[in-house]
Order: C-alpha cells, then sequence, then structure tokens
C-alpha cells in the first residue's frame, strides 16, 4: 500500500484507517480474484447449477486430484473461488456444522442456515486479530423442502446472501452483467436443468472471450426429484452441452 494517510493501517485487520476502510478485509477479496478463475451460478425453476473454470497448476499433476467443487452434504454443493487451501479449510468446517446440526436435530442443515453460519465466521475473523480472513468466496447450492432451489454466496467480510444467478473471481463484474442481461423480467423462474448449465457455461464463454473445452471447466447440479443429491457432471455430460450451445449460436 502506498504511503499517506493510510499508512500502517493494513498492518492490522481490526484496525480502521481514517477513510473507514479496513486493507486486511480488502486484500482477501483481492486474494480471491488473483488465483485468475471465474465462477458462475444459476437457478433455475427446479435447479440450482455452478460452473467454474479448471485449471491444472502443473503437466504433472493428476488432474482428478483438482477441484473447485465440494459436496458438503448429500444434498449441498459447494464451489470455492479463491485460495485452495483456505476453501478446503471452510469446507471441512461446512461439513462439520452440517453434520452436528443434523445430529442435533435429526434433519438436513437448510441452505440459508449454512450460509449465515459461515458468514457468521467469516464475519469473526475480521474482528479478532488470531485469524486472518479467509481468501476464497463460496457459493452454496440445495435444493430446500419449503423454498426450492437456493442459491447463497458467502464473501470473505462474512457478507452472505441469496442470488438468482451470480458470479466470483477475476471476471466478476463482467459475469454480473452478463447476467443480468439474461435474466431480466424474470426469466430464470423457467428455467430447466439443461438450460440453467447451458446459460452458465455461455455465460463463462462469453466474459471470458473463448470457447472452453470439456475439461476446462467444472460443473455441479442439483436437481429437484425424488432423490435429491448434489453431484459435478462428468466430461462427456459437459460435452454434450458444449455441443448443444455451438448448435444454438
Amino acid at each position: 500500500m502506498s504511503r499517506g494517510s493510510g499508512a500502517g493501517y493494513d498492518r492490522h485487520i481490526t484496525i480502521f484507517s481514517p477513510e473507514g476502510r479496513l486493507y486486511q478485509v480488502e486484500y482477501a477479496f483481492k486474494a480471491v480474484k488473483s488465483v485468475g478463475v471465474t465462477s458462475i451460478a444459476v437457478r433455475g425453476k427446479d435447479s440450482v447449477c455452478f460452473v467454474t473454470q479448471k485449471k491444472v497448476p502443473d503437466k504433472l499433476t493428476d488432474e482428478t486430484s483438482v477441484t473447485n467443487l465440494y459436496p458438503v452434504t448429500k444434498g449441498i454443493g459447494m464451489l470455492a473461488t479463491g485460495l485452495t487451501a483456505d476453501a478446503r479449510s471452510l469446507v471441512l468446517r461446512a461439513r462439520h456444522e452440517a453434520a452436528e446440526f443434523r445430529f442435533k436435530l435429526g434433519y438436513d442443515v437448510p441452505v440459508d442456515y449454512l450460509a449465515r453460519r459461515l458468514a457468521d465466521m467469516a464475519q469473526v475473523y475480521t474482528q479478532q486479530a488470531y485469524m486472518r480472513p479467509l481468501g476464497v468466496a463460496t457459493m452454496l447450492i440445495g435444493i430446500d423442502d419449503e423454498f426450492g432451489p437456493m442459491l447463497y454466496k458467502c464473501d470473505p467480510a462474512g457478507y452472505y446472501v441469496g442470488y438468482k444467478a451470480t458470479g466470483a473471481g477475476a471476471k466478476e463484474q463482467e459475469a454480473t452483467n452478463f447476467l443480468e442481461k439474461k435474466l431480466k423480467d424474470g426469466k430464470h423462474q423457467n428455467l430447466t436443468a439443461d438450460e440453467a448449465v447451458q446459460l452458465a457455461i455461455s455465460a463463462l464463454q462469453g466474459v471470458l472471450s473463448e470457447d472452453m473445452k470439456a475439461t476446462e471447466i467444472e460443473v455441479g447440479l442439483v436437481e429437484a426429484k425424488e432423490e435429491t443429491a448434489f453431484r459435478t457432471l462428468i466430461v462427456d455430460e459437459i460435452e454434450a452441452h458444449l455441443t448443444a450451445i455451438s448448435e444454438r449460436d
């Protein structure tokens, strides 16, 4: 940070600068974007999905061990955009919260409750000096028995909110602009599962200005079926969606 009125305030998590800023929290947001990965999520009529880039850091790395998609419970999936080590730590905490909720109350944790718990923990890290903010933005998807498909996003500052569609990562603003144009006038309410997935992939290709290969993206999906479960699409399924998109365009 450049020297000036804010000099020295970026060394502490818990101290506001004279301008009312918490620099370490702002740096956590930059850490999310610094990885260079963009993620997009879309909620449909009876399904919700997210799509993200899959970047294998080294040619010798086993690509099957690289992922940003994590199952939290049978019906809830998490997409973590940002620092992988921080993401895995947060996934373990989310699984612990979900298991504890089911043990105490006897039914699976709702998506909104889990999002609130993760956001509460992230917010505490902005006011306690013993822990730095996590450099990761998380999206949670699932099907609620009462409200249907649900999509929530939590940021490093501890802010969480439900979305019809959203983006995260390097091209977050571009993704948001793209989705706002595509989903105006409540169009998301009529999207089938295939349409939601294809819209998310199209948005990712649009903001990155390139055609993606099936091995370069990951797709997670939850559908409102008799046996609701979070699953990741295999390469052949992603290839079929990419083909449908190219034929349509």
